[in-house]
């Protein structure tokens, strides 16, 4: 139903700031919830976004609060993960992901039925 490709992740240092860009292929995309998940290696996928089909609806980690934005452009198929102030531990593979079955969708990787394959930030101190 739908392909997700993310981009934008590479290497900052610690207070800098980055925009992801996952990009979906598919029809189906302005009735997905979206989200972005990251993950290291040896470590359990973390949440970190979520947006409902039409933007109006946000939540976010605490860890992520205040620094990170998800956006979306359902006219473009994209979806936007602005970080700023980042730390060392906001280093890990980004993950986007959508839930072809709800609005808006929950915390857990389980909720998502589409993934991408990852951009790499890696965050210096």
């Amino acid at each position: 139903q739908v392909q997700l490709v993310e981009s934008g992740g590479g290497l900052v240092q610690a207070g800098d700031s980055l925009r992801l860009s996952c990009a979906a292929s598919g029809r189906g995309f302005s009735a997905y919830a979206m989200a972005w998940f990251r993950q290291d290696p040896g470590k359990e996928r973390e949440f970190v976004a979520t947006i409902s089909r039409d933007g109006g609806s946000t939540v976010y980690a605490d860890s992520v609060k205040g620094r990170f934005t998800i956006s979306r452009d359902n006219a473009k198929n994209t979806v936007y993960l602005q970080m700023n102030s980042l730390k060392p531990d906001d280093t890990a593979v980004y993950f986007c992901a959508a839930d072809s079955r709800s609005g808006i969708s929950g915390t857990y990787p389980i909720h998502y039925d589409y993934w991408g394959q990852g951009t790499q930030v890696t965050v210096s101190a």
